[in-house]
C-alpha cells in the first residue's frame, strides 16, 4: 500500500483457497486466485497468520511464532519437485465439501511428508542446512518442541510428564534431543519445503503486480515453542506457568469479553534485550508479507489482563503495556515496510494517541457503522485518508448474513447511508461505500463479493470449535465476477495501473 496510493484488495485465507486436496495450499489454486485478483485489478491479498494451527485450529494460537503450516503444501509442487509420485500426489485429492476436515488433512500430511523428507533430503542437503543455519533462532527448538509433542501424544507441554523437560532444563532438553534426531529432520526439512514453496506462490504474486498482507497475532499460544524455550520472555511463575491471561473485555462480540488465555509478556525483560525478540518475530513476518497487520495493536498501548483462574474475562484488569517504546523501535527497524493497526473493541484515548503517535493506519469496519447516527467513526464520511477499510473482518459474519441477522435499526439505517437495493445487489452497495471512501486501502472479504451468507464466515470470537473450516466453491472465481470488481476498482480510482 503505497503512503500516497489508493488500493484495494481482497481477503481470503489460504485454508479457504479450492482446489483438490481438502484445504487451500500453495499450488495451483493459489495461482489461479492470484490470476483472479490480477485480472479483478486488486492490488492485496490479505491472508491469516500462516502458523501452524493450534486449540480449535486457529491460525490465531499456532504451535509457534516463526514456523509455517505445513498443511498449506502442495502434494503437485512435492510431485514436480520429485519427492512424491504422481500416483502418491493422486492419492491425496478428494471432493471439495466446502469445509476443511483438519484431523484427516493432519494424518495424511504427516504420511505424505514423511514420503517427501525421505526422499528429498539427500537431494536438498546443500539448501537445506543453509535454512537451518538462516533460521536457527527458532527451527531447533520447534521442532524438538514438536516432537516431544508427538512423542507424549499431542500433550500440551505444560503437561509433559518430564518435569525437567517441561521446564527446558538443559539435560532434559539434551537427553530429548538425541531421541528424536530422525523426527526432528523431518519435521525441520517440511519447513524448508513450506518455506520454498511459500516464496515462489510470493514471488509469483509479485510478478503479477499483487501484494499480501499477512497478520501478526499480538500474542503467542502457551502451548507453544516460543513460551516453552523461552520462558523468561513471558509473566510466568516458578513453575512456567500464567499467573495472569490476555483476553479483552465485554465488547461488540461478547458480553462476558473473551479469554484468550494467552501468557503475556515480561516487557521489562523484553525492553533490557532491546526488543530484540520482536524484531526477529517481524523480520520473520516480512519475509512472508509485504504488508503486516498487527492484530489487537490496543494491547501495545493498555493490555486486558485476567488472572489464570478466572472462568470468563469480566475479573480482569488494564495494564501499561510498552507503547511507543516498542512501536517505535519496529517502525524505525523496519522503516521500508508497510504496518496495519488493527485498532479495534474498546479504544480508550491512549490507543488513539499511540496510533496518532506511530503514524500507522488503523481500520474501519462498515458493519460496525449503524449502531449509533451520524458521528459514528466507522462511517465513511468521517473517515480520513490514512485507514483501511473492511466490509468486515476474518471476525465479522458476510454483509449479506449481517444484513439478515441486524437488529431492524441499524439494517435500515444501512439501507438509507449506503442506499441498498436488489437491483445492483445489497452486498455490492457495501462494498461500493468501501472502495468509494476516503481510505487509503479498501478490503472486502472474498465471501461478500460472491454473496454468501453464514456459510462463508471464517470465525465467531468467543466460540472455541468449528470455525476457520470455510472454503470457496469451485468455479466461482469466473471472468464476469473479475470484470465487475474491476470496473467499480477503476471507478473508485484504485486500479493498479492508474497512479
Amino acid at each position: 500500500m503505497n503512503q500516497y496510493r489508493r488500493a484495494s484488495g481482497i481477503l481470503l485465507p489460504v485454508f479457504s483457497l479450492p482446489g483438490p486436496f481438502g484445504i487451500g495450499t500453495f499450488g495451483q489454486s493459489a495461482r489461479d486466485f492470484i490470476d483472479f485478483l490480477h485480472d479483478a485489478g486488486q492490488s492485496c491479498w490479505q491472508i491469516l497468520p500462516l502458523n501452524p494451527a493450534g486449540g480449535g485450529n486457529s491460525p490465531y494460537s499456532g504451535f509457534s511464532a516463526f514456523a509455517g503450516n505445513t498443511l498449506f503444501l502442495d502434494p503437485d509442487l512435492l510431485a514436480e519437485d520429485g519427492l512424491l509420485t504422481r500416483e502418491e500426489a493422486e492419492g491425496y485429492r478428494e471432493e471439495n465439501t466446502g469445509r476443511v476436515d483438519y484431523a484427516r488433512r493432519m494424518e495424511l500430511s504427516k504420511e505424505m511428508l514423511k514420503t517427501a523428507c525421505k526422499r528429498g533430503l539427500a537431494g536438498d542437503r546443500t539448501d537445506f542446512e543453509a535454512f537451518r543455519q538462516e533460521n536457527a533462532a527458532w527451527l531447533a527448538d520447534y521442532a524438538l518442541y514438536t516432537a516431544v509433542k508427538d512423542c507424549f501424544n499431542g500433550l500440551p507441554w505444560t503437561n509433559w510428564p518430564d518435569n525437567g523437560l517441561r521446564l527446558h532444563e538443559g539435560e532434559a532438553v539434551l537427553f530429548y534431543r538425541d531421541r528424536t534426531v530422525k523426527q526432528r529432520e523431518i519435521l525441520e526439512y517440511a519447513q524448508f519445503l513450506f518455506f520454498r514453496q511459500w516464496k515462489a506462490l510470493k514471488d509469483y504474486a509479485g510478478e503479477k503486480g499483487i501484494s499480501i498482507i499477512g497478520d501478526l497475532p499480538l500474542y503467542v499460544s502457551l502451548d507453544s515453542a516460543d513460551v516453552w524455550a523461552h520462558p523468561e520472555y513471558f509473566e510466568l511463575d516458578e513453575e512456567n506457568m500464567p499467573v495472569e491471561v490476555a483476553g479483552v473485555p465485554p465488547d461488540y462480540f461478547s458480553e462476558e469479553g473473551q479469554l484468550w488465555g494467552n501468557p503475556l509478556y515480561n516487557w521489562e525483560k523484553m525492553k533490557e534485550e532491546g526488543y530484540g525478540w520482536w524484531i526477529r518475530r517481524i523480520g520473520s513476518a516480512f519475509s512472508l508479507y509485504d504488508m503486516l497487520r498487527i492484530d489487537h495493536f490496543r494491547g501495545l498501548s493498555t493490555y486486558w489482563s485476567v488472572p489464570a483462574e478466572a472462568e470468563s474475562a469480566v475479573s480482569g484488569r488494564w495494564r501499561k503495556g510498552p507503547g511507543m517504546d516498542l512501536v517505535g523501535v519496529l517502525t524505525s527497524w523496519f522503516y521500508d515496510r508497510q504496518f496495519i493497526a488493527e485498532d479495534l473493541g474498546l479504544l480508550t484515548p491512549d490507543v488513539y494517541e499511540l496510533l496518532e503517535q506511530s503514524g500507522l493506519p488503523g481500520m474501519k469496519v462498515l458493519e460496525f457503522a449503524f449502531s449509533s447516527g451520524p458521528d459514528n467513526a466507522y462511517l465513511p464520511h468521517n473517515y480520513t485518508e490514512n485507514c483501511v477499510c473492511y466490509v468486515g473482518t476474518h471476525d465479522n459474519t458476510t454483509a449479506r448474513d449481517w444484513l439478515e441477522t441486524a437488529e431492524p435499526a441499524e439494517r435500515q439505517a444501512a439501507a438509507d447511508y449506503l442506499g441498498l437495493n436488489e437491483e445492483e445487489g445489497e452486498n455490492i452497495g457495501f462494498i461500493r461505500a468501501g472502495m468509494t471512501s476516503k481510505a487509503r486501502l479498501f478490503i472486502a472479504q472474498m465471501a461478500d463479493w460472491l454473496n454468501l451468507g453464514a456459510e462463508g464466515r471464517i470465525n465467531v470470537p468467543g466460540i472455541p470449535e468449528g470455525n476457520w473450516t470455510f472454503r470457496l466453491p469451485e468455479g466461482v472465481l469466473r471472468r464476469e465476477l473479475a470484470e465487475k470488481i474491476a470496473r467499480l476498482t477503476e471507478l473508485s480510482g484504485r486500479g493498479r495501473n492508474e497512479h
